[in-house]
């Protein structure tokens, strides 16, 4: 009896015992579970547009079926290499310069000793994340005004150009401009992370480093890094997950609604180009087939970058 009672008590318990006893924990991951479904999954039922020539007023069902057409349409259109080009280019100086710098400013935040000072700038650098990307636009477009600027006086004061330029109309400044305001908007917030992490190193090995005569330039090399490497690595395999999606609100605000055609050429990303296809035109099937084109790449460079990080770097997601 005693060894069937140790059995029946060594013996796992079902899932949905396991569920049943953590209820507690569980009921607080069902509103997430709930909000997920409703706006993530559901909605995946309107995927089917892509395959159909959408109608709106015979709905998803009764439009009529025409199989990759859209896709076809998409892939062939004359817009298609201008816009996968400027896909790639601000997807890559995203990753370039905003994901390393919050990076960065989350290992000088650690060397402040005066903690005054120290919550000082952990303040002042996120509190920009919760301004929203209209009123970002409005500071950039107040800052590179061509009359009243701050830019063109101090360059026209200190007499490093003839005249005030017109930055937001020159193709060629926008990536800067996008990216320099995406650094500011969100390098703070996206440091939090990364200090928790580091918060967590054990103090031994910088002693211990120490001993061995590193210096403090070494110790963040040799230490610091490699011991938040993994948070690192699952935030770079969330980023390249999202690669495609090289920016929606920050562009679109920038461009002044996508107004600003002169920026078309460099501006016009995979996420701008499905919202002028779908709503502006009205084209629903044709920017449902871009929009699934976007997600299934991610998924696969998400799926790429993790096996990748998972042999290389011992650190994944899955």
């Amino acid at each position: 009896m005693n060894e069937q009672g140790s059995a029946a008590r060594l013996k796992p318990k079902s899932t949905l015992r396991r569920l049943a006893a953590q209820w507690e924990v569980q009921s607080m991951i069902l509103p997430g579970m709930i909000f997920i479904l409703l706006f993530s999954y559901i909605p995946m039922r309107g995927i089917l547009i892509a395959f159909k020539e959408y109608d709106i007023f015979q709905g998803v069902s009764g439009s009529p079926w025409v199989g990759l057409r859209q896709f076809r349409l998409f892939f062939n259109s004359p817009d298609f290499a201008m816009v996968m080009k400027n896909t790639a280019v601000i997807a890559l100086l995203k990753l370039i310069f905003i994901f390393p710098a919050p990076i960065a400013l989350a290992l000088m935040l650690n060397e402040v000793k005066q903690a005054a000072f120290k919550r000082l700038v952990q303040t002042l650098t996120y509190l920009p994340h919760f301004i929203s990307w209209v009123i970002v636009s409005g500071l950039v477009f107040s800052i590179l005004s061509v009359d009243s600027g701050s830019l063109n006086l101090l360059l026209v004061k200190l007499g490093a150009v003839d005249r005030p330029v017109n930055w937001l109309s020159i193709p060629e400044y926008f990536y800067s401009i996008l990216i320099s305001a995406g650094v500011w908007k969100e390098i703070g917030f996206s440091s939090i992370v990364y200090l928790a992490a580091i918060v967590g190193v054990n103090p031994h090995l910088y002693e211990a480093a120490a001993i061995d005569g590193a210096g403090r330039l070494k110790q963040i090399a040799a230490v610091t890094v490699p011991t938040i490497a993994p948070v690192i690595i699952i935030f770079f395999i969330l980023h390249i997950g999202n690669l495609l999606s090289a920016g929606f609100e920050d562009i679109l605000a920038i461009t002044n609604g996508g107004k600003n055609t002169i920026l078309r050429e460099v501006s016009e990303v995979l996420d701008t180009y499905v919202y002028n296809v779908g709503v502006n035109q009205q084209r629903y099937s044709f920017a449902t087939a871009a929009g699934l084109f976007k997600s299934v790449v991610n998924v696969l460079l998400l799926w790429g970058a993790n096996t990748l990080a998972r042999r290389v770097g011992g650190s994944s997601l899955w």
